[in-house]
């Protein structure tokens, strides 16, 4: 047969849009956590702000994000995730550069609560889209057989932008100041919207840079179009979809492990274990990048699972072992007084929990494929509406009984998540994913 006549080989186009999506969850996570960076080397001390208080400015944030999540989602679908994303990056790179501004008012830190708190507001909002964009987007560019690969690498994007923002940012304060630390750091993420327009489309069929092969493997799918109008009976149907409910109930359990973590694993270093600052920067970087290398193998192996036993029972069978293995080394980090192996035990808790973080953002537009924006955004409100008192009820358990107390309830709120999965089903309308069907995505994990 002649060259002429061969197949032409798939373009590799939809790694490109998710090694971008990538940026944008790296870029997202670093200036969402930040502040928690600022707040505990420089906002927190005698004469400025005490944890409460900064645990309310961490809560604004995720208070208006998720009362804005499901009308951002009907946005998302309606604009579609490319101008989703990039309305955005433009409006949180904004809001970060102004935390920076509010240093140079010549305001006292002490002074600064109600600032913080209307600026950390606005950008709770302005980042609604960035996780239900990005799943939706890899809904549309990526066949089924690898979507919890690419979710898995978008979601470690976010982990490793937490992990490097403890030193990165750490750094940029210690050369630069806070001000202009968050002004460098908003500025750079307006930047990078901007290139996200230039190259990036709603979908495989409308990029210029794919060809007939790359986007045949898509259409195998059966994808909706990348811009729907949900109906108010459609957005009703979010609450009667059993499955997508139970699903954002395990991730509400989740979130409130996980935010914790995020947010308050700086200071209970420092706090409790007494680690040099310097230490406590690494210390969080490396649990936090070690969950993002869960996420990575959490996703390859929930693919691989999946072509084996169907998708049910591998989603199903890594969300368990994931979220309990999680709860468990975390409770066991607890007994353990050298700090050293704390950070370990830590370390394989978060790595633990990665595993399960893209099978939650490919069920949840799965389970309402027409409208995977509002999907996404209906998981994260639920799981948010968790998340968010994690950052304010920790330093209250901490103060009035122990650090150990307030991570062993988070370690229960995770066990619950996991329990949860023994009725959660993201494939109700087909037993398993046949063995026999063309494997077009086996490959593709190697970018």
């Amino acid at each position: 047969m002649s060259s002429d006549s061969a197949e032409p080989q798939a373009t590799k186009i939809r790694w490109l849009i998710v090694a971008m999506l990538m940026g944008f969850t790296f870029l997202g996570h670093f200036n969402r956590v930040s502040i928690s960076v600022a707040g505990t080397e420089r906002f927190i001390k005698p004469g400025g702000l005490d944890m409460e208080q900064m645990g309310l400015v961490y809560s604004a944030f995720l208070l208006v994000y998720t009362l804005s999540m499901l009308p951002g989602g009907w946005i998302i679908d309606r604009l579609g995730p490319r101008w989703a994303l990039a309305g955005m990056g433009l409006g949180m790179g904004t809001c970060v550069a102004l935390t920076g501004a509010l240093g140079w008012t010549g305001i006292p830190i002490a002074g600064m609560l109600v600032p913080l708190l209307m600026i950390r507001g606005i950008a709770g909002g302005m980042s609604v889209p960035l996780h239900p964009a990005a799943a939706r987007s890899v809904s549309l560019w990526l066949p089924l057989s690898s979507r919890t690969t690419a979710n898995g690498l978008v979601t470690a994007g976010a982990l490793i932008g937490i992990a490097v923002c403890f030193p990165v940012f750490g750094k940029l304060m210690d050369h630069f100041d806070w001000p202009r630390a968050f002004v460098i750091c908003g500025v750079a993420m307006i930047a990078y919207s901007l290139a996200w327009l230039a190259l990036s489309s709603d979908s495989v069929i409308d990029h210029p840079w794919t060809n007939s092969a790359e986007r045949g493997m898509v259409q195998l799918a059966d994808q909706p179009a990348p811009q729907t109008r949900s109906t108010w009976r459609e957005f009703l149907d979010l609450f009667r979809n059993r499955n997508l409910v139970l699903l954002t109930l395990s991730y509400a359990a989740l979130s409130y492990f996980m935010y914790l973590f995020f947010y308050w694993l700086g200071a209970y270093f420092e706090k409790t274990l007494n680690l040099p600052v310097e230490d406590c920067r690494n210390a969080t970087m490396t649990v936090h990048l070690a969950m993002a290398v869960g996420m990575v193998i959490g996703g390859i192996g929930t693919d691989f699972l999946g072509r084996k036993v169907g998708r049910r029972w591998g989603c199903r069978g890594i969300a368990m072992l994931g979220m309990s293995l999680s709860a468990l080394l975390a409770w066991k980090g607890l007994s353990i007084a050298d700090p050293t192996q704390v950070v370990w035990y830590f370390a394989f808790a978060l790595g633990s929990l990665g595993l399960v973080e893209g099978i939650f953002w490919t069920a949840a537009p799965q389970l309402e494929p027409r409208n995977g924006g509002l999907a996404g955004a209906f998981l994260n409100t639920i799981g948010n509406a968790g998340g968010l008192t994690a950052p304010y009820l920790t330093p209250v358990i901490a103060s009035n009984f122990s650090w150990n107390a307030a991570i062993a309830v988070a370690c229960c709120s995770c066990g619950i998540g996991a329990i949860l999965w023994l009725w959660i089903d993201i494939d109700p309308n087909a037993e398993r994913i046949s063995v026999h069907a063309p494997d077009v995505t086996a490959p593709e994990v190697v970018i």
